[in-house]
């Protein structure tokens, strides 16, 4: 559903000779002096952002006024990137079907030169099913962590088409079926064979680092975090209910330290592991902070604060159904760091 909203290709420059093309409809709303002097306080190496820019409810928020979403999707991201504290996104659409080099640079040309994203890899790769049109398994995926197309499908276009612009590349391993999860060493050493087999980031992409975020406690192992370190990767902390509280995955963080950090506040705990559709009725336009979460808040503020203040890239994404609203919970993390600096 979310790839439709994206042609399949970026619109091609306009042709010698012709008419310049209007300009963009999608304006940012005004500046906000508060914000803009909270951004300037932030530790430079802290990124914060939200899970995609598509949603008309973010008027008066990011927007100057309401658009569609199909708008939004085309030509929202250059408007999204003006506000103060939108330092970065999550571009999901790369789950639902890999991207091309030239998509993910008509993405990088509309956002300034410090900007970053971070990327979902596609579930070509990354779920151990193939599922239907309501996300339902339906049969084992063969391809699950196959290194030639993890490069192939997604590491090389997104270093060709994002380059600098590159903050993480998250391997979001969704939920595995019983079959799997009876076979974890099997899993890490699949997961193994493939980081190995990805190329540095360090060359075209200084800031960029390699994520896996799991949906399953099974993964969370000393053997799991061994792995990451030897390929220089990092863990995802995924805020998801599937998962732990975040406070008892803290120590897989421990372990990697000292390094970046990543974080992807999913789905506010209230709604339980298969929350998302009752999170969408719920929170509707998406315009209102309607299920404050401090403790969770509190917590991503920490370590993102102490991460960036010790010289690591720290970046942080979220998604309007961690509490409502993705940039009011931008803003409110962000104060959040600057509460912790006491």
């Amino acid at each position: 559903m979310q790839d439709a909203l994206f042609p399949d290709e970026p619109p091609m420059p306009p042709q010698a000779g012709a008419r310049a093309s209007r300009p963009a409809e999608v304006q940012a709303c005004a500046a906000d002096a508060e914000l803009q002097a909270l951004a300037q306080v932030l530790p430079a190496q802290l990124h914060l952002g939200t899970s995609t820019w598509t949603y008309p409810g973010w008027a008066g928020l990011v927007w100057d006024k309401s658009y569609s979403e199909s708008l939004l999707s085309k030509q929202g991201l250059a408007a999204y990137s003006q506000h103060s504290l939108m330092r970065s996104v999550c571009i999901d659409r790369s789950f639902y079907r890999p991207l091309t080099a030239s998509q993910y640079e008509h993405y990088a040309a509309q956002v300034p030169d410090d900007f970053r994203f971070v990327v979902k890899a596609p579930a070509l790769v990354s779920d151990a099913l193939v599922r239907d049109e309501n996300g339902h398994g339906s049969r084992r995926n063969e391809a699950f962590l196959n290194p030639q197309l993890a490069l192939q499908e997604f590491m090389q276009p997104a270093l060709e088409g994002l380059g600098s612009k590159i903050g993480a590349l998250v391997f979001q391993l969704s939920p595995l079926p019983p079959a799997l999860l009876g076979d974890m060493p099997r899993q890490i050493e699949a997961l193994h064979q493939m980081l190995a087999a990805l190329p540095a980031l360090s060359e075209r992409a200084a800031d960029g680092v390699v994520a896996v975020e799991v949906r399953d406690a099974a993964w969370l192992s000393e053997d799991f975090v061994a792995m990451l370190k030897l390929y220089g990767a990092t863990y995802c902390l995924g805020l998801h209910p599937k998962l732990p509280p975040p406070q008892e995955q803290l120590w897989l963080l421990r372990r990697l330290w000292p390094g970046p950090f990543v974080c992807r506040w999913n789905l506010n705990r209230r709604h339980g592991p298969y929350g998302y559709e009752a999170a969408t009725r719920r929170y509707g336009a998406y315009d209102q902070m309607l299920d404050p979460d401090p403790d969770t808040r509190d917590l991503i503020a920490q370590v993102a604060g102490a991460t960036a203040r010790a010289g690591h890239k720290a970046y942080v994404t979220i998604n309007n159904k961690a509490e409502g609203c993705a940039p009011l919970s931008v803003e409110a993390l962000a104060r959040a760091v600057l509460a912790a600096d006491g």
